[in-house]
């Protein structure tokens, strides 16, 4: 009982710490040492045996191992998009074609395509900020909502469809003998559904922000805005589709190694191609970089947390009781994998701890695997993003420099309760139909 109050106890206050917006370098491992004390886990590594210090610092240290060079050149792609004026090039371009009204739109589907490309999603919002911030500014929106839009052509409709390359609808491969297209006429329609919902919902959010005054306000560390000669379109696109080209190209080969052969390529093909455009290119590297030590070490400081709630007796019979609880299969493999999520803020994390355990089970029990599949995949998407996820961290705080406060919420509805919602009905349609 101490180690499940111990584990609710942290975790609530790891997400209130979050909203408040104190420092995850300190607010995360003091709540992973309130579920370390609480569940009688050594502090220190005196002994083998296992301990907070160790546990904490090996999720900690091995998503730094993991993601370094992604975040550092993804930080950089964004970084230099925007010091040559490619992504206000690429923005000023969407809204003499589309019109200032499609603004949102255009960002949505940036991310969805360089999701569904293979793209990572953290690296999806390094690469789209840029052109979403030239956006809002010329759209006069307030900017409060960027990391929602970004998050929802990010993780939602694209991140667990059928066919898509990210880690989250590959994961369950392995166990369940599937393919990334596994049930991809029920995906199709839930990512229809969860797609044009969600940008109503957003475009509903953003009006009624802008009807009560809101607006794009300018900050300190934005780009300036000047009448400086601007690239052509095109030379902010290309390494755009460079990083998508090469991405594709390499993933069967590499995985997620591809990243660091797309990104790499993205960055190089920015410099030659608007090389003329840089006037502060020491600069912008510079603080690419620091911006990407930020980024991952916020998300790393949840992860070690993570690594923590793992090893609490509490977790491990709430895995338990998850397992077994009554009800149809897909209902209950749903609510296992959704709840391990929301509990490590990590959707494949919370797929690499369900798997093992829902797979054999569910399967003797004559569960079809593609609807397993699909619904562990989708199921991991929606209570992953409460507040102390680390795409969620990175995305308000170290990308977009904004607070949970006034930006989780818009977040929130569109990749919590929408995914939700997408999980319901495709329940609803391997249960009835």
């Amino acid at each position: 009982m101490l180690s499940l109050i111990g584990l609710l106890g942290a975790l609530v206050a790891l997400i209130w710490l979050t909203l408040r917006g104190f420092n995850l370098f300190i607010s995360a491992p003091l709540c992973a040492l309130l579920v370390a004390l609480t569940s009688h886990t050594a502090v220190f590594p005196i002994t083998s045996e296992v301990n907070f210090i160790d546990a904490y610092m090996g999720g900690f240290a091995s998503f730094v191992k993991a993601w370094f060079l992604m975040f550092l050149l993804g930080s950089l792609f964004g970084k230099l998009m925007e010091e040559c004026g490619a992504a206000d090039a690429v923005a000023r371009w969407i809204v003499s074609k589309l019109g200032m009204q499609y603004a949102v739109l255009a960002v949505v589907v940036a991310c969805a395509v360089l999701t569904y490309g293979g793209v990572s999603v953290f690296i999806v919002a390094f690469s789209v900020y840029p052109m979403a911030l030239s956006l809002f500014k010329d759209a006069n929106l307030p900017r409060r909502f960027i990391p929602a839009t970004l998050a929802f052509g990010s993780v939602t409709f694209t991140m667990t469809s059928a066919g898509s390359p990210e880690i989250q609808n590959w994961i369950p491969i392995q166990y369940l003998g599937t393919s990334p297209y596994a049930a991809w006429q029920e995906s199709l329609v839930i990512a229809i559904v969860m797609a044009v919902l969600g940008y109503v919902l957003l475009n509903w959010m953003i009006k009624q922000a802008k009807a009560n005054g809101e607006h794009f306000e300018s900050r300190d560390g934005d780009p300036e805005s000047t009448n400086r000669a601007l690239p052509h379109p095109l030379t902010g696109l290309l390494p755009l589709f460079v990083v998508l080209g090469l991405s594709y190209y390499f993933h069967d080969l590499l995985k997620q190694s591809a990243l660091i052969v797309a990104l790499l390529g993205g960055v190089l093909s920015l410099l030659v191609i608007n090389w003329r455009y840089f006037s502060r290119l020491h600069h912008a590297v510079g603080y690419a970089s620091t911006g990407a030590l930020v980024a991952i070490g916020n998300t790393a400081a949840v992860v070690g947390f993570g690594s923590v709630a793992k090893l609490s007796p509490a977790f491990q019979e709430a895995v338990s009781v998850m397992m077994t609880m009554p009800g149809h299969e897909l209902v209950g493999a749903a609510i296992a994998v959704s709840v391990i999520a929301g509990l490590t803020g990590s959707a494949s994390g919370g797929q690499a701890i369900a798997l093992p355990l829902v797979a054999p089970h569910y399967l003797d029990a004559g569960v079809s695997p593609e609807q397993l599949h699909r619904i562990v995949a989708i199921s991991s998407g929606a209570l992953d993003t409460l507040p102390h996820n680390g795409y969620v961290v990175t995305t308000i705080r170290a990308i977009c420099n904004e607070k949970h406060e006034t930006a989780y919420w818009p977040l929130a509805l569109l990749t919590v309760v929408v995914p939700l919602l997408g999980l319901l009905l495709i329940l609803g349609l391997f249960i009835w139909f």
